[in-house]
């Protein structure tokens, strides 16, 4: 093999690299909790993606974490460049990976902790001490706003009993499975119906799901951003998630960030966020 031939080949290799390595950085991969298959996901999230990369001019590419070690293992490794999620993540990088809030839905993030109304010893979070509670697998922030509650005493904590949906966690704490059961306070008006609930813990209103952009975005980029997701038109440009996760398709709004600051807390005992 000729030396020439070895340099041309090398040359090309170089050169398809640089390529590569130019068009990467006009692209940046946005992301969030993989509740669902990719399939279902990206109905929700591409065209928020394909809005994005209209009002920007530059590519914005969806990515599905696939399950949730690797969106927790990405997103700590500052692999995405936009993230929708919950406000606790959005704390953690901004403390870490020179994250911004940018976005929230409207509202705050409330949760109630609850017991079967016939369990009259169950007053307040002391009285559940070492019990049984329904709630999602942690890092979901019910599940965590229930072990902030025993920050100060973290031996006292509550057992968390694995569910798939508050929907379930709420019908197994009827069934007597579970002692308690925490649920969004606006879920639980809906689930609670009959009234055979009652509430003994409500959180205090935190931010609530929003849009956090990394340091990959300019000032005047993350600006673009915040502009096109307060903007009504984002209704119709992003329908799908606006019916999954605003479904009264109120404007969303501008992030503060200070309300963000040390919600990061409620990660330290999650695998890999210490």
């Amino acid at each position: 093999m000729s030396h020439l031939y070895i340099k041309t080949i090398l040359l090309l290799l170089s050169t398809s690299l640089s390529i590569n390595n130019a068009v990467a950085a006009d692209n940046f991969i946005f992301s969030a909790p993989p509740r669902g298959p990719a399939e279902a996901e990206s109905k929700v999230y591409e065209p928020v993606a394909r809005y994005l990369s209209k009002a920007l001019g530059k590519t914005v590419i969806y990515q599905h974490p696939g399950d949730w070690l690797s969106y927790q293992s990405d997103m700590q490794k500052g692999v995405y460049d936009l993230v929708f999620d919950g406000p606790h993540f959005a704390s953690w990088r901004m403390k870490r990976t020179e994250h911004v809030p940018l976005v929230t839905l409207p509202g705050k993030l409330i949760f109630n902790v609850f017991v079967r109304g016939d369990q009259k010893q169950f007053n307040s979070m002391k009285t559940i001490a070492g019990r049984t509670v329904c709630g999602l697998a942690p890092p979901n922030l019910a599940t965590l706003t229930v072990y902030d509650a025993y920050s100060d005493q973290p031996l006292r904590q509550p057992m968390i009993m694995q569910v798939k949906s508050f929907k379930s966690g709420y019908q197994q704490v009827v069934d007597g499975k579970c002692t308690a059961g925490v649920v969004r306070d606006k879920l639980y008006k809906k689930l609670d119906i009959d009234n055979t609930m009652r509430v003994i813990h409500t959180s205090k209103g935190v931010a609530n799901q929003g849009f956090s952009a990394g340091p990959r975005f300019t000032d005047q980029e993350k600006y673009i951003i915040i502009n096109a997701l307060i903007d009504k038109k984002s209704h119709k440009q992003m329908e799908s998630f606006h019916k999954r996760f605003n479904k009264s398709f109120a404007l969303l709004k501008q992030a503060n960030p200070t309300e963000y600051v040390g919600l990061d807390r409620m990660l330290d005992n999650s695998w890999g966020f210490r």
